[in-house]
């Protein structure tokens, strides 16, 4: 619960912050797509982390093995809509250049990824395996 009050604190605090201090004109092609991208990745990181629920931890844990909702589709879609949402904000506050941190962060996540499949796999075994074979990363 202590890590949902530390993210909603700072969501609250960072977007007004990001739209007072962006939101002004030059609206460019890139802008706007970076606003069309960060928008909808950033609902569906909601989302996914909703559907989540207790499941959640920041540290591999292998609690409950979460089946439904997005992660019907997605094995990580908190990693991926949230690179989306980074990328889009990138683009949106006109740092194109900072993308460049993907260089870091893809890696990251895809180390992250490898250690919770294992987690899942030691702990549901043959259900875990039959759902990454109909699941995408």
């Amino acid at each position: 619960m202590k890590l949902n009050i530390v993210t909603l604190t700072f969501v609250v605090v960072a977007i007004p912050f990001l739209v007072v201090h962006f939101w002004g004109p030059p609206w460019t092609a890139w802008r706007i797509a970076g606003l069309a991208i960060a928008i909808p990745a950033f609902l569906l990181l909601a989302l996914a982390r909703v559907q989540l629920g207790r499941a959640f931890s920041v540290q591999a844990k292998a609690s409950t093995l979460v089946t439904t909702g997005l992660y019907s589709r997605i094995r990580n879609p908190i990693y991926f809509f949230g690179g989306l949402a980074i990328a889009g904000l990138f683009l949106w506050v006109n740092q194109p250049r900072m993308m460049l941190l993907f260089v870091v962060l893809i890696p990251m996540q895809a180390w992250r990824s490898r250690v919770e499949a294992r987690v899942l796999e030691e702990k549901f075994g043959a259900d875990y395996l039959e759902y990454k074979k109909r699941t995408w990363f």
